[in-house]
């Protein structure tokens, strides 16, 4: 259902954002971050705006090189990137005892690749959360398209100030989202409220491991490329995670690391060593094509001036991200499941 061709990727550069103005919407964001001389104060203070430029330049890249689901994933030997990322959203609904008639919510949802999915595994209904536009926009078509508009919706919304009653839902997940928030406390408190008691909250966090070493330079360039290329106040570390969730009221079922038992690296399909047909976008041959191709897009004037900085940012992402994870210090799924206690 994904848009695949270029001429759908040039039309989507920018989001909502003028065309005219994509440009200038790039010099802002760069100048949030860390790897431009940015401040960490200053991402977690206009996190609203600084994830919202992000999504509306970074969403139609996403979507042309990773389909509908913009995660990572376990993956096992002899099993595509496709089925690892479909098995991956699996594991979350099994994990919450998704089950017909439960009402779910998905924090900070994308286009909604994993909403779709995981309401058709488990015959649930699923609200996703989402604070841009242009993804609600395109996540409603897709629902559309695959005929789940009855039972998958979107609210446009802040995670940290949630439109929802308390105890509203059955059952929250977030997928590599909640990264995002400027306080991870006051994020999961939001959870909690709206989370009925005895029901759980599942989450695949982004985070640095306790091979991160602060006072490595190297270490500290990967961290700022990831925190550019992937629009993040800052990357917490897996026990930062873990304590902001009990301090926001739960209790811990299990918690988990799951890239340090993946078969293959999560990391894989970005590896420049690697090359695959299945999904050759991403690839770093394929990364330069698409690089090339935005270009001469930007340069006949069908993409919008200052899109080729996005695919150069996007680009160090993948280079941080892969050096991260060959060096373990960073994790896109950093597992927790973790219920609300029946009686505060």
């Amino acid at each position: 259902m994904s848009k695949a061709g270029a001429l759908d990727l040039a039309s989507g550069l920018g989001g909502k954002i003028n065309k005219a103005e994509v440009k200038s919407a790039v010099d802002e964001y760069e100048k949030y971050h860390g790897y431009y001389g940015g401040k960490e104060e200053t991402r977690k203070s206009n996190y609203t705006d600084m994830v919202n430029k992000y999504y509306d330049l970074a969403t139609s890249f996403y979507e042309y090189g990773w389909g509908e689901s913009f995660h990572f994933a376990h993956r096992w030997s002899g099993e595509s990137l496709r089925e690892s990322i479909k098995r991956h959203e699996h594991f979350l609904a099994l994990q919450l005892g998704l089950k017909a008639g439960m009402k779910v919510l998905d924090v900070g949802c994308g286009i909604g690749g994993p909403l779709r999915e995981i309401a058709r595994f488990s015959s649930t209904s699923v609200i996703g959360l989402n604070n841009n536009d242009y993804q609600i926009t395109r996540g409603k078509e897709l629902n559309r398209l695959a005929g789940v508009s009855g039972t998958c919706d979107f609210v446009k919304a802040d995670f940290m100030k949630m439109p929802f009653d308390d105890n509203t839902f059955d059952a929250v997940y977030a997928i590599e989202a909640t990264c995002h928030a400027p306080d991870p406390v006051g994020c999961y408190k939001e959870i909690y409220r709206v989370l009925k008691p005895g029901q759980c909250f599942a989450v695949y966090e982004w985070c640095i491991t306790d091979h991160y070493d602060p006072n490595n330079a190297t270490h500290k360039r990967i961290k700022d490329e990831i925190e550019l290329g992937n629009g993040l106040p800052d990357i917490r570390s897996t026990h930062q995670c873990l304590q902001a969730v009990k301090d926001a009221g739960f209790e811990v079922v299990w918690d988990k690391d799951l890239a340090e038992d993946s078969p293959l690296p999560w990391y894989l399909p970005l590896d420049p060593s690697r090359f695959s047909l299945s999904s050759f976008r991403l690839t770093s041959v394929g990364r330069m094509v698409t690089r090339t191709m935005v270009k001469a897009l930007e340069y006949i004037g069908l993409a919008p001036q200052g899109s080729e900085r996005v695919s150069n940012f996007l680009e160090k992402a993948a280079e941080g991200l892969v050096e991260g994870g060959k060096k373990e210090i960073f994790t896109p799924m950093y597992f927790f499941l973790v219920r609300k206690p029946l009686t505060e």
